[in-house]
């Protein structure tokens, strides 16, 4: 290599290292850096690489965290699922519960209401039943004293013993006292 360095950077056979304008500059230049490169490898491009070593397992390091902290989020959010399906389950138990229950609650109050309405209409009835009894006894009573006015204007005399009032109650098919019921 240096052989083809003399022999492009002069135009004759004299190679001169100290002129600094021909292949010399180029010589002095490579054994510059030559010996300048032991001292720099020592002590910057150790350090330097030093340094990439330590960035190099700070990343790795952070790739590892993160990593980790990626399994325990998936592992959180396995377990979130878990207990929201629970919760799902727990709420539709609950929704279910409260269905029965409102259903049954709703079937006794039906159930209730049938049974008030059934007592207020056989209440009815019987109010009904004795009004009506009253009522009948209170006509007959007065179908009594009205043929006995009758029958006293018909005979032209005073009809109203107790023996009168009987034989036209047992006519007319009521009570014998004429008071009524």
């Amino acid at each position: 290599m240096i052989a083809s360095i003399l022999t492009v950077s002069g135009g004759g056979d004299k190679f001169n290292p100290l002129d600094v304008g021909g292949a010399g500059n180029l010589l002095w230049t490579l054994i510059i850096f030559g010996l300048a490169l032991i001292p720099m490898w020592k002590m910057v491009f150790s350090k330097i690489a030093v340094m990439a070593n330590a960035r190099d397992e700070k990343a790795a390091e952070a790739v590892t965290l993160a990593a980790r902290a990626n399994e325990e989020a998936e592992k959180a959010r396995a377990e979130v699922e878990v207990r929201l399906g629970e919760a799902q389950v727990e709420a539709s138990k609950l929704l279910a519960g409260a269905r029965e229950r409102a259903d049954a609650r709703e079937r006794d109050i039906i159930e209730n209401a049938k049974k008030e309405a059934d007592a207020m209409i056989e209440s009815a009835r019987v109010a009904i039943q004795s009004e009506q009894g009253k009522a009948l006894s209170a006509i007959r009573a007065e179908v009594v004293e009205l043929s006995l006015s009758a029958a006293s204007q018909v005979i032209g005399r005073q009809v109203g013993s107790e023996d009168d009032r009987r034989v036209v109650a047992e006519i007319v098919g009521g009570p014998a006292d004429g008071a009524g019921a």
